[in-house]
């Protein structure tokens, strides 16, 4: 059996879940993509008909390609009946870790015995996460980046009972979706998310207390040091309630330097969560950033 006969079951159908399950379906792999709420469900089957409808549109993606692709892609409620039979999960699910558990748990019980058990975590135990199943050994970090159409990272976390022939496994998948994988030992916020939590809060500390404007910041991360998005930005497609919940368990693990910045907690607390709910430290219109909406210094 080749690589490409295996069945992937993507569990979570948000932002992340939706560009992994158009990672895989796009790659030749049938791809169950499971979600308790229908209409989130439907949601991400019309962004992935949307990503490979722009592909075919820039003469990137054959149309009959596209439509392969997304002749490969199902749907499903229940996870036990999407996972039957599955070699591979990658679940990217709310960062609880009982939520992620009982997810590894439920799926591993329907899946295939050599199946692999990938998290898409970025700050939480891997380690913990495998507790979940009766063959640690057999999960893995897989964390993809947003958006993953565009992204080639994908950063490869070891967890304590992770064995080597888990890695390998994993980066053979990350090498047939075309990407290009590191291997991480365990650490809180693994290197990325660490990194990129420190800048994002640092900038809204800057924000908050008035340093410069919102798209001044941006401006200067991108100008100044060739980022293709600035920390701010960052945020609101991340979303501040996954950010400030990344922070708050760097802060727990790591300590004070990452203890969230207030603004934070504000914009959290009020529901300007970023892209996604049409407002964070921008304003957005139909998924688009509104020029000079950002926040003003003294944000507080």
């Amino acid at each position: 059996m080749t690589l490409k006969n295996d069945k992937v079951v993507v569990a979570g159908a948000g932002l992340m879940g939706t560009g992994i399950a158009h990672a895989f379906v796009s790659s030749g792999f049938s791809t169950v993509l499971v979600d308790t709420d229908d209409n989130a469900l439907e949601h991400a089957r019309q962004a992935i008909g949307k990503i490979l409808d722009d592909g075919v549109r820039l003469g990137k993606v054959q149309a009959a390609d596209a439509q392969a692709a997304l002749s490969r892609l199902s749907i499903e409620l229940e996870l036990k009946k999407g996972a039957a039979g599955a070699r591979l999960l990658v679940e990217t699910v709310t960062e609880k870790l009982p939520v992620k558990q009982a997810v590894l748990a439920e799926a591993a019980a329907v899946m295939a015995d050599e199946a692999l058990y990938a998290t898409n975590t970025s700050a939480l135990s891997v380690t913990e996460i495998a507790t979940a199943v009766t063959k640690p050994e057999r999960v893995i970090g897989m964390h993809f980046f947003n958006p993953v159409h565009k992204m080639k990272l994908v950063e490869l976390v070891r967890g304590l009972a992770t064995s080597d022939e888990t890695v390998a496994g994993a980066r053979e998948y990350s090498d047939a979706l075309g990407k290009t994988s590191i291997i991480v030992n365990e650490a809180p916020g693994l290197t990325t998310s660490r990194m990129s939590a420190l800048l994002g809060n640092e900038a809204m500390w800057m924000l908050q207390d008035g340093t410069a404007s919102a798209e001044d910041i941006d401006t200067a991360l991108r100008l100044g040091f060739n980022h293709p998005m600035g920390p701010l930005e960052l945020g609101d497609l991340t979303g501040w309630d996954t950010r400030l919940s990344v922070l708050k368990y760097l802060h727990q693990t790591l300590g004070e330097k990452f203890r969230p910045c207030p603004l934070v907690i504000k914009m959290v607390a009020a529901g300007r969560l970023g892209r996604k709910t049409g407002h964070g430290v921008y304003r957005y219109e139909d998924g688009q950033r509104v020029p000079g909406s950002g926040l003003k210094g003294s944000a507080l």
